[in-house]
């Protein structure tokens, strides 16, 4: 068994319900396995499979069962077990979970001795027309099947597609729409609206030049400082930030990229605990997008740092069972960020967020980041603590 510092094992078997299924739970099973290979450990998320959402955008590329991996594969090589169930969470709950050592779901009773919660964050929705999509229609249906099914009823001619989001997500999907269509050799107009004055504004200016000058290249439009107020039939309404101006353009399809929004933002401290009202909860920790931590690591809501949270979380429930307690205090800082440009282009940063990485350098970093997880889904940890 791998050795693990401050770590002196007082049992030999834990029982450890993870709530939620992502980056951050799976990182956190197969931290656990590691180091307890005879834990107990149930697994609760509402879907059938692990989706590496991070991968959505190249559905106009492959097909969407390659960035699913069933639960019950998980089941099998892990050991583990996965109830298919959603579980409500309120933060009043979550002293009575501490209490009780003991959680309610499909009329099933589930002891644990420890309670990891990485539930995640919630896509942005709004309501749509028919002819409007979002992150949730990409988990069910492959790009290129969505945006080919919804052409195919239009007349042709010039029909213009809207993506309406210059951040990450965005950005990755509409050049990979603008691929989309070239070879396919589409007849269509792409637009991006967005509503700061650059793309990609979260980062250092390098990434927006390049992303912009890509933008051009493609003779994709842009929209910036514009509002997006909603659709109807084959027209978007939209507004000017600066002057209040509001205006109609037609598109036949729209694409809503609007970010991630908590629907429970849980508090914890620097070792991964939830905060009650006035203490830690020793027995309930959290990772992912859904926590935030009060110490110097990285909150950001990437899959980098919902890994890094998962690992530390599950090293730390392990070390509070132990003879010691000595915690470790979360301090991960993210080591660069790469934004998916198409097939074959990129930008993004490495070790400092000014040293901006463009073109096949940043195309090979994103593969050998992605190659990371792919291993730790077979149980080989290569991450660096």
């Amino acid at each position: 068994m791998p050795f693990m510092p401050f770590y002196i094992p007082r049992h030999k078997q834990l029982r450890i319900v993870i709530v939620g299924g992502g980056y951050a739970g799976i990182a956190a099973l197969v931290t656990f396995l590691r180091y307890m290979p005879e834990a107990k450990i149930t697994l609760i998320d509402a879907r059938t499979d692990h989706l590496k959402i991070t991968h959505l955008h190249e559905t106009f590329r492959y097909p969407l069962q390659d960035f699913l991996i069933a639960f019950s594969a998980l089941e099998n090589r892990f050991g583990c077990r996965h109830v298919c169930a959603k579980l409500t969470l309120e933060k009043s709950t979550l002293e009575q979970w501490q209490n009780d050592k003991f959680l309610v779901i499909n009329d099933e009773i589930l002891e644990f001795d420890y309670l990891l919660i990485t539930s995640g964050s919630a896509v942005a929705q709004m309501s749509k027309a028919e002819n409007i999509f979002d992150l949730h229609d990409f988990m069910r249906i492959p790009g290129f099947d969505l945006l080919a099914s919804v052409l195919d009823k239009k007349e042709k001619g010039e029909r213009f597609i809207s993506v309406i989001g210059g951040g990450a997500t965005g950005i990755q999907f509409l050049f990979e729409i603008a691929y989309f269509l070239r070879r396919q050799k589409i007849e269509s107009k792409l637009r991006l609206i967005h509503g700061a004055d650059r793309v990609l504004n979260q980062f250092v200016t390098g990434f927006s030049t390049y992303a912009q000058a890509r933008m051009s290249a493609l003779d994709i439009d842009f929209y910036p400082n514009t509002h997006y107020y909603g659709q109807q039939a084959d027209e978007i309404s939209l507004g000017d930030n600066e002057t209040g101006r509001k205006f109609h353009l037609p598109s036949a399809i729209s694409f809503l990229f609007l970010g991630k929004q908590p629907k429970t933002l849980l508090l914890a401290n620097a070792f991964g605990q939830v905060m009650g009202e006035k203490h830690a909860l020793q027995n309930i920790f959290t990772a992912g997008d859904c926590s935030n931590y009060h110490s110097f690591g990285s909150n950001t809501m990437t899959a980098q740092s919902a890994v890094r949270k998962g690992q530390l979380a599950a090293r730390n429930v392990l070390r509070h069972s132990g003879s010691l307690k000595l915690l470790e205090p979360y301090l991960h800082r993210d080591l660069g960020y790469v934004v998916s440009l198409g097939p074959t282009d990129a930008v993004g940063w490495l070790a400092l967020e000014g040293n901006v990485v463009t073109g096949l350098p940043a195309l090979m970093i994103k593969e050998v980041v992605e190659a990371q997880y792919d291993l730790l889904l077979t149980g080989i940890d290569t991450y660096i603590v």
